[in-house]
């Protein structure tokens, strides 16, 4: 797969009018270079993918291919690095396991559909909208309610272009400013509630052209007998460690990382690491997934009746016999979530301005699919102020372990092929940001888990399956308990 990076890369050298002039997946071709019987021990596959329209011409400039290897007996699933050689072809490189290996490679987006991923982003078209729910007394002891509009406001232009503008809401210490229609009964100091809004439209060229694109084509298979299996890091899993391609590999859905000695922790040697600890969890709903594994796994965590939604927070749950207390908090808005107070949507660098810190205390946050829907000046504009808030953190309680979750794979529903809005691509770009901007901060650990949920048998899905959630959380405590 191509790295972050690479939306930097020049897109079409024209114009895409013709709908036969992008990509084809039907058309484009896979094959294995000098295929053997037998690879030995840490020996690489490679194959190259040429691209091709649908006319059959080659194509000169990088699509998005994603590309894995399965061992279906064995659960064994490996990530395939991507070279793009810039010229219409890509070599795939692949570390295979002991047994029979499948080459699996499928166009992601097509480099049309990528530029206009990039029209999008770099706009400030509103690619989310957002409801507000405005409550308040009315006549005769009656209460009113009004729903209305809400958005970013960012840039030169406001999100908002239409009825009665607008109540204004301006975060102090991140400067963020948020902006609802008037409602026409209600002050603005009424607003309640916070909801997801609808999704814009593409236009018909775009929707076109995307759902062209995104036929998933399996290129071509690839069965090779692969002797020896490739052994995974003793490295102590801490901070400052590189991610390298692959990452490492899904054996009997047991992880194997290369990245860190990964430990695999039962029931009560998770209890035993999270012993005395407080764990606050930070961010969106995959975070949610990791409280939700805690609190099923670690011997008599409890969660706590804090009277708020089970899955919008805020969560705690506690264990007093070993004094673990484990918290999990959405982020702000802009937040694609049900109905929330929207008292209880904190900003991340805020919430961490308000830790104390210690060797007790463990901070993990994610920051990045419901981002995808706005301007990329923006999120660099909060990873900056949680940037900002951590170091002070960090300053005042140097022992705390601070650990960022990277965003993982989305996978696409084929019942909506046309909403590009939450694309694995955007997610890459905010990887990548958010890996640059914390590259010298010391004492922060990146987790990677990318790979994790991208290579996996399972379909790809912003809520990991079970199985993926279980390697991040041990992988996750490898870092806070390492071995």
């Amino acid at each position: 797969m191509r790295s972050g990076k690479d939306y930097k890369r020049p897109g079409p050298d024209q114009q895409i009018t013709q709908l036969n002039q992008s990509t084809s997946p039907v058309h484009s071709t896979f094959c294995i270079v000098e295929l053997k019987k037998s690879y030995k021990v840490g020996e690489k596959i490679s194959a190259i993918i040429t691209a091709r329209d649908h006319n059959k011409n080659l194509k000169r400039y990088g699509d998005f291919f994603q590309s894995k290897a399965f061992q279906f007996k064995a659960k064994g699933v490996v990530y395939g690095e991507l070279v793009d050689h810039r010229n219409g072809t890509y070599s795939v490189l692949l570390l295979p396991w002991a047994g029979q290996a499948q080459v699996f490679v499928r166009l992601e987006h097509s480099s049309e559909v990528v530029q206009i991923l990039k029209k999008y982003r770099d706009s400030s078209f509103p690619r989310s909208h957002y409801n507000g729910h405005f409550e308040g007394p009315g006549t005769k002891n009656t209460r009113i309610s009004e729903v209305v509009e809400c958005n970013l406001k960012w840039g030169a232009e406001r999100s908002l272009r239409k009825g009665k503008c607008c109540c204004e809401y301006k975060d102090i210490k991140t400067g963020t400013e948020w902006q609802c229609e008037g409602p026409k009964k209600l002050s603005c100091g009424k607003l309640i509630h916070h909801s997801l809004g609808i999704m814009p439209f593409l236009t018909e060229h775009a929707a076109q052209l995307l759902v062209q694109a995104l036929v998933i084509s399996r290129l071509d298979y690839c069965n090779a007998l692969l002797a020896g299996l490739p052994s995974s890091t003793t490295e102590r899993c801490r901070s400052g460690l590189t991610t390298p391609v692959p990452a490492g590999f899904y054996l009997k859905d047991v992880w194997k990382s290369f990245v860190c000695s990964a430990q695999q922790f039962n029931s009560t040697q998770m209890g035993n690491c999270l012993k005395n600890k407080i764990v606050y969890m930070l961010g969106d709903s995959t975070t949610r997934q990791w409280f939700e594994y805690l609190e099923k796994n670690v011997p008599d965590l409890k969660r706590m009746d804090l009277h708020t939604p089970r899955t919008g927070g805020p969560l705690m749950a506690v264990e007093l016999k070993n004094n673990i207390i484990i918290h999990w908090r959405p982020h702000g808005v802009p937040l694609r979530f049900s109905k929330l107070l929207i008292t209880n949507l904190h900003y991340i660098s805020n919430d961490i301005d308000e830790i104390a810190g210690d060797s007790h205390a463990v901070v993990v946050f994610t920051f990045f699919a419901h981002r995808v829907f706005h301007p990329l000046a923006f999120y660099v504009h909060e990873v900056a102020k949680i940037r900002q808030s951590v170091v002070a953190l960090l300053s005042r309680a140097p022992q705390t372990t601070v650990i960022i979750k990277s965003g993982n794979t989305a996978g696409r529903k084929a019942e909506c092929p046309e909403n590009i809005f939450q694309s694995d691509w955007y997610t890459m770009q905010l990887n990548t940001v958010m890996q640059e901007m914390f590259r010298d901060i010391n004492g922060v650990i990146y987790l990677d888990v990318w790979q994790m949920t991208s290579c996996h048998y399972l379909r790809e899905n912003i809520h990991p399956g079970p199985v993926i959630v279980a390697n991040e959380v041990k992988t996750f405590l490898s870092y806070v308990c390492p071995a």
